[in-house]
């Protein structure tokens, strides 16, 4: 953990130069996959452990709510279908005593995704049993697969058709630029649906 090593200064100055090292043409491929999901109607669906967890909620709540202005809802405008498969802890418990804990995501697509919808994949390692088991489901189906991992993406980077990699090995500092990347990714999608800011003429609306 660089924290035990470094000082806050020094910590912020490491974010900094890890930050400006992520591959920006993956970044907007997520922003572009989310867009295309919302203007076709699809699904999207998360799911990660633990911290990266809570990533998946963080993104399913600012990604549902936020990508389209109250005044756009107020007016009949849609929002982009989105659900985090770590939130329904009936669903997870259920799914992890009575089969196993790496079926917990697995068995909730099977019963809510359909081919063309989006699975978001969160892993820092990339070797996390039920993820990887959710991908190959996902990816024996129809649905596009986007990993977002860490260290050196493990078997979620090799089992994803596109992702996100930050290539380090520190949970918390990778963690941070997965959820620093998605609010930019909010922004963009609100930008994109409203047709505004830098985004200028309506995208495809």
């Amino acid at each position: 953990m660089l924290g035990v090593e470094l000082g806050a200064a020094d910590y912020i100055e490491r974010l900094k130069v890890e930050l400006g090292r992520v591959n920006l043409e993956e970044v907007q491929q997520f922003s572009d996959l989310l867009f295309d999901a919302w203007q076709h109607g699809r699904f999207v669906f998360l799911v990660g452990n633990g911290g990266s967890a809570c990533t998946c909620s963080h993104f399913a709540e600012d990604l549902g709510k936020n990508c389209v202005r109250p005044e756009d809802v107020a007016n009949g405008g849609r929002r982009l279908k989105i659900l985090s498969l770590t939130d329904n802890v009936g669903w997870i418990t259920a799914l992890g005593n009575d089969y196993a804990y790496d079926q917990i995501f697995v068995q909730q697509l099977m019963h809510y995704a359909t081919p063309g919808d989006l699975l978001i994949a969160i892993s820092g390692s990339g070797n996390s049993p039920n993820i990887l088991a959710a991908v190959d489901w996902a990816n024996r189906h129809g649905l596009t697969t986007f990993g977002m991992t860490g260290y050196d993406g493990g078997k979620l980077k090799k089992a994803q058709k596109c992702g996100i990699h930050v290539p380090l090995c520190d949970m918390g500092m990778v963690e941070s630029i997965h959820l620093c990347i998605g609010h930019w990714v909010v922004d963009d999608l609100m930008a994109r649906i409203a047709g505004t800011g830098r985004r200028g003429m309506k995208d495809g609306r």
